[in-house]
C-alpha cells in the first residue's frame, strides 16, 4: 500500500521491515498544532492502522521543536462565521482532536514516540498513550493548560498521574513546570535517551527489530496491556473534551491567551 498523500503537514515514510515514520512537518511554525494538522494526524494513523504493511509506527517532528503545542491565533472569520460562534468552533474543532486520541488509545500497533526536540500540551500527553517514548537528552516537556485557562486533555488526567506519580503530575498539569527529557526518564515516561546525533538511528533500530516479531503477537499482547482501560480511557476523553471546550470558550481563557499574546509581541518588539 502507497503511503497516503494530501497530508502536507506530515512526512510520511514507510521504510524497510514495515516501520512507518510520521513527522511533523512544519518546522517554521514549531510543528504548531491547529485544526488541519490534527486532521492529518487522525488520517495518517487511520492509514497505518489499517495497512498490512505496516507493522510498526514512529511519530517524531522535524526541525528544532518535536511540537509546541496548540497553535494559539484569532480564528478565520470564515470559519467562525460557518460555526456560528466560539462555542461552536471549538466544537467542530475538537472532532479531529478526538479522532486523534481514539487512533491512539486503540491502536493496534507498536507506535513509538520518538521526542526529538521541545514538546509541548498535546505533544506531551498525547506521547504518553504511546507504547514507548524515547527522547534526546535536550527534550523538554511542558503543559502549560493552566496558563491559557485550559484542563487535562489526551486521558493525561489519569495517564500522567499514574505513570509519574501525584506529586509530579500536578505539578506538570496544574503548575506547568517544565521537564527535562532526564527527569521525565526518572518519572517513567521517558524509556531511553538517545543522542541527538544518533537519535533516529537508535529509534528505527529498535522499531525496526520490534516490528520483526510476529504482529497478531504483538496486537493480542497490546490488548491484554490496555484492554482494562479501553472503556475508562474513551470515557475520561469524552469528559476532558467536553470541559476544554467550556474552557477554550470562557472569558477568562480568552482574557489569559490575550495577555499571552501581548507579552509575546512585546518581547518580540524588544528585540527589534
Amino acid at each position: 500500500m502507497a503511503v497516503p498523500t494530501g497530508l502536507d503537514m506530515f512526512e510520511i515514510k514507510l521504510l524497510e521491515h514495515g516501520v512507518a515514520v510520521i513527522a511533523f512537518n512544519r518546522p517554521k511554525r514549531y510543528n504548531a498544532l491547529n485544526p488541519v494538522v490534527y486532521d492529518q494526524w487522525g488520517k495518517a494513523l487511520e492509514w497505518t492502522r489499517k495497512s498490512e504493511d505496516v507493522r510498526a509506527v514512529v511519530l517524531t517532528g522535524n526541525g528544532k521543536y518535536y511540537s509546541s503545542g496548540q497553535e494559539l491565533g484569532v480564528p478565520d472569520s470564515d470559519e467562525m462565521e460557518a460555526a456560528g460562534d466560539m462555542e461552536g468552533l471549538i466544537k467542530k474543532r475538537s472532532v479531529f482532536t478526538e479522532k486523534v486520541i481514539t487512533e491512539l488509545i486503540h491502536f493496534p500497533k507498536l507506535i513509538v514516540a520518538a521526542i526529538q526536540g521541545p514538546a509541548i500540551g498535546f505533544a506531551v500527553t498525547s506521547a504518553a498513550l504511546c507504547d514507548v517514548v524515547y527522547a534526546v537528552p535536550e527534550a523538554t516537556f511542558n503543559t502549560p493548560f493552566m496558563q491559557f485557562g485550559f484542563c487535562a486533555e489526551a486521558c493525561s488526567s489519569l495517564i500522567l498521574p499514574r505513570v509519574m506519580g501525584y506529586s509530579r503530575a500536578n505539578e506538570m498539569l496544574l503548575m506547568g513546570r517544565k521537564f527535562t527529557a532526564e527527569e521525565m526518564k526518572e518519572a517513567g515516561v521517558v524509556s531511553r535517551i538517545f543522542p541527538k546525533e544518533t537519535f533516529m538511528e537508535e529509534v528505527l533500530k529498535l522499531t525496526t527489530a520490534a516490528a520483526k516479531f510476529p504482529p497478531q503477537a504483538m496486537k493480542d499482547t497490546k490488548a491484554l496491556i490496555r484492554d482494562c482501560d479501553y472503556k475508562r480511557l474513551d470515557e475520561l476523553s469524552a469528559r476532558e473534551m467536553t470541559l476544554l471546550g467550556v474552557r477554550m470558550s470562557s472569558e477568562e481563557s480568552a482574557q489569559a491567551i490575550m495577555e499571552f499574546m501581548m507579552a509575546k509581541h512585546q518581547r518580540k518588539q524588544s528585540k527589534l
